[in-house]
């Protein structure tokens, strides 16, 4: 599970910190409109906006960056890439960018450039949110078959923020892929101890249990995903390995 944090929408500083010219003022608040309408789920209206934000100030990263999510949400994967692409080079040592850039590009199956971009967030000595990147690359890292860097990464983001539930999700598969089933366990503890299970992680938990030879506890997980999570796809997948 990748986490995209969008970049908040305080205006990137110009030449002159005293002086802001009109066009980014409006590039911020439309940008700033954008984002709440998106949020409101109004996309047109919100991609109305943002196109002002960016005829306004070309070169505005946040503007390009809150359109990139929108297009990703309404299933334009091409035109998001692009405008992570113009945030990138737009503001090409902002962590956030970088991070956000970094999600997009690996879960377009492009792990070796998103871990570039991981690296450039984590490079960034503003960047109040390494926690984040740290994770990111560890899944994707995990999801390229590198199991030696993923578990760096996420043991690194757990460091930073031992309560981190991306991070412990990670690392419970992570430990479940090299058959340390005991200590992926302890991780989903910790996961549950954090945050609420998804049909996802419930799914992980299932199977972390029947691989230790816990039948019952198994069980006890597939009950609760069948209860909160009947119609999908984790529950079909649990039913079909338990030959249901």
């Amino acid at each position: 599970m990748l986490a995209l944090l969008l970049v908040g929408c305080a205006s990137q500083q110009p030449e002159d910190p005293y002086r802001e010219s009109k066009s980014q003022k409006a590039a911020e608040s439309n940008t700033a409109l954008g984002l709440e309408y998106m949020n409101r789920g109004q996309y047109e209206v919100a991609l109305g906006k943002l196109k002002k934000a960016v005829r306004e100030e070309p070169e505005y990263a946040p503007a390009h960056t809150v359109m990139a999510v929108l297009y990703e949400r309404i299933g334009e994967a091409q035109l998001a890439g692009k405008h992570y692409k113009k945030a990138y080079d737009a503001d090409s040592g902002d962590g956030d960018v970088n991070n956000n850039y970094g999600v997009y590009l690996c879960k377009n199956g492009q792990e070796k450039q998103a871990l570039e971009h991981f690296r450039k967030a984590l490079d960034d000595p503003f960047y109040v949110s390494p926690s984040i990147a740290l994770t990111n690359a560890g899944s994707c890292a995990l999801a390229s078959g590198d199991l030696v860097a993923a578990d760096d990464y996420l043991r690194r983001a757990l460091q930073v923020e031992p309560d981190l539930p991306d991070a412990l999700m990670n690392m419970a598969e992570l430990q479940f892929q090299q058959e340390k089933y005991l200590s992926a366990r302890a991780f989903i503890q910790r996961y549950e101890a954090t945050a609420k299970h998804s049909a996802e992680t419930l799914l992980l938990a299932y199977r972390i249990e029947l691989a230790s030879g816990s039948r019952g506890s198994a069980n006890a997980y597939k009950r609760m995903l069948e209860t909160n999570f009947s119609g999908s796809e984790q529950a079909a997948e649990v039913r079909r390995i338990s030959g249901q």
